[in-house]
């Protein structure tokens, strides 16, 4: 049985998006799609004693339709720049002077100019400190072809999926039906229900990114993500073998 999840990717996102991957044999990124401004494409959430703040990776202009996977940074000094930021922020949360090492190298490491690789470097970096193992692809690596569903339909099959993994805001675009016929079943990732961690500045936001749960739990982060077992079967026959 091998499980898939297909999205695009983000930066430094939320702690949701990690334990999506930790529950997929296969997560991939879907950056050949449409790029959206002022999403979670190219910033992210932190939480600060004024409130939650936006760090955003600076992008150049381009044209409208460009893909994820087409847009490229427009500062090279913003890795320090927010680095210097998240330290200052979270300089006195109980777990930074242990993971700070980590993190700093992950910032002053990041010399990408796409996005999409910007994203995936955050992304490898973090599962690694959150001791989260995961194998990460490209949508582009495998040429889907289709519109909407039958494009993520065509994704799993050529990744060999049994299962497509999904949360539950694609509920109201997702045609199961297609699956269903692919021999491919879908299963719905439910997000409620995270424990509460030592945060500073009340009042608690579940809705950060991962690095506001690494620097106040440090080790303890992935204790804080879910098991299997908040899975939710969908309704929709036992799923067969993958068509090819």
């Amino acid at each position: 049985m091998k499980r898939v999840a297909v999205v695009q990717s983000n930066y430094i996102p939320w702690k949701g998006y990690f334990d999506l991957i930790a529950h997929v044999d296969e997560f991939i990124l879907f950056d050949d799609v449409q790029y959206t401004d002022r999403d979670w494409r190219n910033r992210n959430l932190v939480k600060t004693a004024a409130g939650p703040k936006w760090l955003s990776v600076p992008v150049r202009r381009g044209p409208r339709g460009r893909l994820i996977n087409e847009v490229v940074a427009s500062d090279p000094d913003w890795p320090r720049a927010h680095w210097l930021l998240l330290a200052q922020t979270y300089r006195k949360a109980p777990c930074f002077e242990a993971v700070a090492p980590a993190i700093e190298r992950l910032y002053l490491g990041c010399r990408h100019d796409r996005l999409s690789d910007v994203n995936r470097h955050f992304l490898e970096g973090l599962l690694d400190v959150l001791g989260i193992p995961a194998h990460l692809t490209r949508a582009e690596d495998y040429a889907a072809t289709g519109t909407r569903t039958e494009r993520l339909v065509d994704l799993c099959r050529k990744a060999g999926a049994d299962e497509y993994l999904t949360g539950p805001a694609a509920r109201a675009y997702l045609d199961e039906s297609l699956f269903d016929r692919a021999g491919i079943g879908v299963r719905w990732f439910d997000y409620s229900g995270y424990p509460e961690y030592p945060q500073a500045h009340p009042p608690f936001d579940h809705h950060v990114s991962v690095l506001d749960l690494i620097f106040n739990t440090g080790s303890a982060a992935a204790g804080y993500l879910k098991s299997a077992r908040h899975l939710e079967n969908a309704q929709c026959p036992a799923a067969g073998p993958a068509i090819s």
